[in-house]
């Protein structure tokens, strides 16, 4: 038993520091607003390389081909976080955010019709932030619990929900940053 309770230690303490070796640039944001459920952000205008699809699938496998080089420019690109995915109807919006070294006049195009290099208008986005699987059903609860508390101190929701994921599928559950957004009005 107390074995592998130092096998279950030496594992967690190995694969926090993989993770954090293998951090990713992020979105920036400044936060304007923060309590104990959510906080709001205030994020500049921002470009994402995006795919649409019906069920999401290959949806990542496109996006990493584009960084990993599959562009006009046979340019490499650093990943970054979040992995974003948008509901629209019957429709999933996959993006992966740009390096901020890019902008409108330098990203290199995209060579699958199916991607499109799209500029993201600033904003305010509410967030709730969760750990755990980056499962349907834990998205929905904190999507709910996000919704709900924006409801009841009556902040307009004005966007679509989206579901960013922030670390790879080896990452523990417990340390897995996951989030549920929605773009709000703000002042």
């Amino acid at each position: 038993m107390k074995k592998n309770l130092i096998i279950l230690i030496i594992c967690t303490l190995f694969f926090s520091l993989y993770s954090k070796v293998m951090a990713y640039d992020e979105a920036k944001y400044n936060v304007v607003k923060k309590n104990d459920i959510y906080e709001i952000r205030e994020y500049s205008d921002r470009l994402v390389v995006q795919t649409v699809s019906k069920n999401g699938n290959n949806s990542f496998r496109k996006l990493f081909s584009y960084i990993s080089g599959q562009n006009e420019n046979s340019e490499k690109i650093k990943m970054t976080t979040p992995v974003t995915q948008i509901k629209k109807e019957d429709e999933i919006i996959m993006q992966f955010f740009l390096p901020p070294r890019f902008n409108k006049n330098n990203f290199p195009n995209p060579i699958r019709s199916d991607l499109e290099v799209k500029n993201i208008e600033a904003g305010f986005y509410a967030v709730i932030q969760y750990s755990g699987r980056a499962s349907e059903k834990n998205y929905i609860k904190h999507k709910k619990i996000l919704e709900n508390a924006l409801l009841e101190e009556s902040i307009s929701i004005i966007g679509a929900e989206i579901r960013a994921t922030y670390n790879s599928p080896f990452a523990i559950p417990m340390l897995r940053r996951n989030e549920a957004m929605f773009k709000v009005s703000w002042n």
